[in-house]
């Protein structure tokens, strides 16, 4: 069995639960997590967001039950034209045996793919902690550097620190602002959640 089937059958099974979808494949690629994303929808659910988790920040996407009524719609109709996705069966949008999207669907993994990139870069830059490492890092530094008189090692660090810091959050910001200007040029409409955090809708419906 192939990955892209492993992560088919995978999703499937969690599909036919109706409970919220996690994907977590340490090792791939944002455009699997895309046309993983695509697939959900295309059975009832959506996007729903995305979090990294642990010390090697692994990205775990979320997807929840969706009752509007396009996107049941949208879900009879596939269940009507794939009533069993698997190992070697068809599923909506992609090739054959991969999670490669056919020219009619790669518009929608794209545009997948990009918020999902999106709130990803957003989870892995918390501006506000970010900026407070800045700060305490460097002071860390120079109070280790007189209690313990390591002058040559500790004092570099307080400087090289707080630039690693902020070179990492501006690097971050730009490809964000990037990831922005294409999710506006596609439609998607900016809000800001619950949390406060800046996201972006897609337009729907998408069609079944």
């Amino acid at each position: 069995m192939s990955i892209a089937d492993r992560h088919i059958t995978a999703l499937m099974r969690q599909i036919s639960t109706r409970d919220t979808i996690e994907l977590v494949h340490p090792f791939a690629e944002w455009q699997t997590f895309g046309a993983l994303g695509y697939i959900a929808e295309c059975y009832g659910y959506r996007y729903a967001d995305v979090r990294l988790v642990g010390k090697h920040k692994i990205a775990h996407v979320y997807l929840v039950p969706d009752p509007s009524p396009w996107a049941q719609a949208r879900a009879a109709a596939n269940w009507a034209a794939f009533p069993d996705p698997g190992p070697g069966r068809p599923v909506p949008g992609m090739y054959l045996g991969s999670l490669t999207p056919i020219p009619e669907t790669q518009k929608d993994v794209d545009l997948i793919t990009t918020v999902i990139r999106y709130d990803g870069l957003g989870a892995a830059a918390n501006r506000k902690q970010l900026l407070t490492m800045a700060w305490a890092f460097p002071l860390l530094f120079l109070f280790l550097a007189v209690v313990t008189g390591v002058y040559a090692v500790l004092i570099p660090l307080a400087v090289l620190m707080p630039v690693f810091l902020l070179g990492a959050l501006r690097i971050n910001g730009s490809r964000r602002a990037k990831l922005a200007a294409q999710l506006t040029a596609a439609g998607c409409t900016q809000i800001r959640d619950e949390s406060g955090r800046e996201r972006f809708v897609r337009p729907i419906p998408h069609g079944v």
